[in-house]
């Protein structure tokens, strides 16, 4: 392992030598994820890219993509565009990237299943804000705003995310 890389672990996510807290998602973490069941996958992934909302935060890193009005993210099993950004309209099941609330205002895009998507395995793994402290995800990894915006200005793209088999329910 590397300094760079980021570790969940009982203690928090550890990167570059902090411990930060972490909500995982509902289901636990899981080494066979499927799409729908709330679970965080295990494994090793890589951050491959960043979207923020330029209407509410600064650019949290020169290589950040802005959220645009009709930003969508596929989570439609079956459909080419599964696990992918998509733009509305978009008639399949999706989730909105610019949401109401301010837990998209950030996002860390992972490897998940990503860029090509196998139907069932799992859409939309992210790295994000939570809504509260201990609040279980649909199965992305959630931080508080403060340590979301701090993580973001280290991250690199490429850094990996391990989640330990050790961790899994």
């Amino acid at each position: 392992m590397s300094p760079a890389d980021m570790v969940l672990t009982r203690r928090g996510l550890r990167f570059t030598g902090r411990f930060i807290p972490f909500s995982q998602g509902f289901g636990g973490i899981r080494k066979d994820k499927r799409e729908g069941d709330g679970a965080t996958p295990a494994g090793v992934h890589r951050i491959v890219g960043m979207l923020y909302r330029p209407d509410r935060v600064t650019r949290p890193a020169p290589w950040a993509d802005p959220i645009r009005v009709g930003d969508l993210w596929s989570d439609e099993s079956g459909d080419a565009a599964y696990n992918q950004l998509v733009r509305a309209p978009y008639p399949q099941s999706h989730e909105r990237l610019r949401r109401g609330d301010a837990l998209y205002d950030i996002i860390l895009i992972t490897n998940w299943n990503y860029p090509v998507a196998e139907a069932g395995k799992g859409s939309a793994i992210f790295l994000h804000q939570w809504r509260r402290p201990g609040y279980p995800t649909a199965g992305c990894i959630a931080f508080s705003r403060a340590d979301l915006r701090w993580i973001a200005r280290r991250v690199e793209p490429g850094t990996r995310v391990i989640v330990p088999e050790t961790l899994a329910t």
